[in-house]
């Protein structure tokens, strides 16, 4: 039997044990800390003798619950990074186990009531703010939990509760079977006119794993992304956009599991299963749920701000789309112009207007120089040193840092990052960042310094002439990892000590995006691009010229970009609010009718992206994609303080609006609502006008 000193999942002294840790870990250690929280739970639940207070009976609740959540967390994210049969099996043995106890917990009618006492009672008045945000935000969530529901009710909003975990890690293990499957062989290099030579490296490398000879690509983002963007060949643009256009859907290029991966119905069920959540909580819909701890107030509120800031942007777009056409039809011959031909097209039209190509960028930003570049910046702007550190890792090429402060009595830990920069078989797609640890004080008076998990899906260092040349990373790779830090930093530099308000812990969804999408600003910063770029082969830094060129194409397209994410966004939340799952109406009409409204580049009828759409239906975003550019306005508008303060004179006044971000943004993490850290660091309210510049798209 595994006993808590032999299971590796069980060890909570230190960080997690991913050199020992294994499947046959998982449910061993799942049911006995499950068995553990459930004690403290009957405990917590009981009759008090006396008033119930934060410290007889907030405290060991947390105690209870928060190892189970970090020994899960590790399970799921090795589920993320290094899925196998065995870890995929275990873990969906005991996604039910869990699920069931969270929702029993949110369902606790004796915990509920003694969350209201404490909220009535004389104590609460006296209690730290972030202590009372706790308090509401836990009698919010009993009401969103269905604590307030007849006991048949409750029964079955648990089943709708585990069924939508089901199907929500299924929608991602198909898009993930899907991706790992397709493989592309291209035997003659002739075809692949055009691909960068670490690209071209890289495939090649992917086909000798095979035993293969030529060159293999997959749907995996730096894999087949690029010969969207520079293969000449026209076929095999076709081929590859078809092929990540239809993954996991009945469309789909991999026949033999076509039924297997297939997500409409995982899709169809989902939106069935909130809907009902919906009406069993007394909401008009899911929408209205999702946005019950946001900033937004309603749905309306939402498709308002989403439609407004498509009527700004579609001029741009018309216009950016009027001259991709053109462009393709009198330059390259392309004179019906489809989807797979746009990238090719605008990176050619980019390489035109103004004389670069992506490529030429990426050879002055390789993997050591721009992480060194990053953490000097962090070191600069927050007054903390990152150094690398040591942990068990679950990958070779997973690093693991440290953060310190400097203070009177010397160095200071602040918190700890494990980084997993390259894209891999059996790893899930995109770029995130999840949390291993949470900041808390413990009962023993010290404080737990957080960790985060810190994911990318870039191209790994691959041989090239003979050498092996470190990751190059495009442009907006870097913006990719700037953003993940963002959220890190947010994570990483808290200072609140209670744990479910501490880093991004109880800050509401539609604000989480603002330290990412800020941290992306400085990506285009002359000073910060000169410490983070050294070309490849002369270590030569970022020469002015090309820099200029780059600012000069800043907004390249950026009104098509814009209404492409105002198009993801309205058909999340109209899915969510306003379309029956029951009806004869399928979401593809859904996302059709969406297209035809606010799309000036309308995909082909066999695209099926909502298949792999893994935010709103696996990821956490559901009724909530708007957040990113409901948080762009309040990043941009953040970011234009450092910039008012670089026009003011620099020096001081921007080592102290640094100070006044981390003070009033960073440090607070969910202690308070957004909207007041926001007021706290810039002054006033958020306004648009910020996002509007930085995308070129002023009145």
């Amino acid at each position: 039997m595994t006993t808590e000193t032999t299971n590796p999942l069980l060890d909570f002294s230190g960080l997690p044990r991913f050199d020992l840790i294994r499947p046959e870990h998982v449910t061993p250690a799942i049911e006995q800390l499950i068995a553990a929280a459930r004690d403290a739970v009957r405990q917590a639940e009981a009759p008090a003798a006396g008033p119930v207070t934060w410290d007889n009976f907030v405290v060991p609740l947390e105690e209870a619950t928060e190892r189970l959540g970090r020994a899960w967390g590790i399970v799921n994210h090795l589920n993320h990074v290094m899925d196998t049969p065995e870890l995929r099996a275990t873990y969906n043995e005991n996604q039910p186990k869990i699920t069931e106890f969270w929702t029993e917990l949110g369902q606790n009618e004796a915990l509920f009531d003694k969350y209201k006492q404490l909220r009535a009672s004389g104590d609460f008045a006296n209690l730290a703010p972030a202590r009372k945000r706790i308090v509401e935000n836990a009698l919010r969530d009993f009401r969103l939990g269905g604590a307030e529901l007849p006991d048949k009710q409750k029964e079955r909003f648990a089943e709708i509760q585990e069924e939508q975990a089901r199907l929500s890690t299924r929608f991602s293990e198909n898009v993930l079977d899907a991706t790992n499957d397709y493989k592309l062989l291209v035997a003659d290099e002739a075809d692949l006119s055009g691909l960068p030579d670490d690209v071209k490296a890289a495939a090649r490398a992917a086909a000798e794993r095979d035993g293969k000879t030529g060159w293999q690509f997959s749907l995996h983002f730096p894999s087949y992304f690029p010969i969207l963007q520079f293969a000449d060949k026209r076929e095999l643009r076709e081929q590859i956009y078809r092929a990540n256009a239809t993954k996991a859907s009945e469309m789909g290029a991999v026949f033999s599991e076509l039924e297997k991966w297939d997500n409409t119905g995982n899709i169809a069920q989902l939106l069935k299963l909130r809907d009902e959540e919906a009406k069993l909580l007394d909401f008009q819909s899911f929408a209205h749920v999702s946005l019950e701890p946001k900033m937004a107030e309603t749905p309306e509120h939402v498709i308002e701000f989403l439609e407004d800031l498509a009527r700004r942007a579609r001029p741009y777009a018309e216009k950016d789309l009027a001259e991709l056409r053109a462009f393709a039809q009198e330059e390259l011959g392309i004179a019906d112009m489809q989807a797979w031909d746009v990238a090719y097209a605008s990176e050619k039209l980019r390489e035109k207007r103004y004389a670069f190509s992506a490529q030429e960028v990426k050879e002055y930003f390789p993997e050591p120089k721009v992480v060194a570049g990053l953490f000097g910046l962090i070191s600069k702007l927050f007054g903390v040193t990152i150094a690398p550190d040591d942990a068990p890792v679950w990958h070779p090429d997973v690093r693991f840092y440290r953060i310190e402060k400097n203070g009177h009595s010397g160095s200071q830990l602040v918190g700890q990052f494990y980084l997993d920069l390259y894209a891999r078989q059996g790893k899930g797609q995109g770029a995130w960042m999840d949390d291993a640890r949470g900041r808390r004080l413990t009962t023993g008076g010290i404080v737990q310094t957080p960790i985060a998990y810190l994911t990318c899906n870039f191209t790994p260092p691959a041989e090239v002439d003979g050498k092996l040349q470190p990751s190059l990373f495009t442009h907006d790779e870097v913006t990719t990892l700037f953003h993940e830090f963002g959220h890190g930093l947010h994570h990483m530099l808290t200072e609140v000590d209670e744990l479910s308000v501490s880093g991004i812990s109880g800050v509401e969804w539609d604000a989480v995006e603002l330290p990412s999408q800020f941290m992306e600003n400085f990506c285009w910063e002359w000073d910060v691009l000169q410490g983070m770029t050294a070309h490849v082969k002369t270590g030569e830094p970022l020469p002015r010229a090309l820099y200029d060129k780059m600012l000069a194409a800043k907004n390249f397209q950026s009104g098509m970009q814009t209404l492409r994410q105002v198009e993801f966004s309205l058909i999340d939340m109209h899915l969510h609010y306003d379309f029956d799952p029951t009806s004869q109406k399928t979401v593809q009409d859904l996302v059709d009718e969406v297209r035809t409204r606010f799309s000036v580049l309308i995909p082909p009828s066999f695209n099926r992206f909502q298949h792999s759409f893994g935010h709103i239906f696996a990821g956490g975003y559901a009724a909530g994609y708007y957040s990113y550019k409901w948080a762009e306005v309040l990043s941009a508008d953040a970011y234009a303080a450092f910039e008012e303060a670089v026009e003011a004179g620099g020096g001081s006044l921007l080592d102290e609006t640094g100070k006044r971000f981390h003070r009033e943004i960073l440090a607070v993490g969910g202690s308070r609502p957004a909207l007041e850290s926001f007021k706290a660091f810039r002054g006033r309210e958020p306004t648009i006008d910020a996002l509007l510049r930085h995308n070129g798209m002023q009145a």
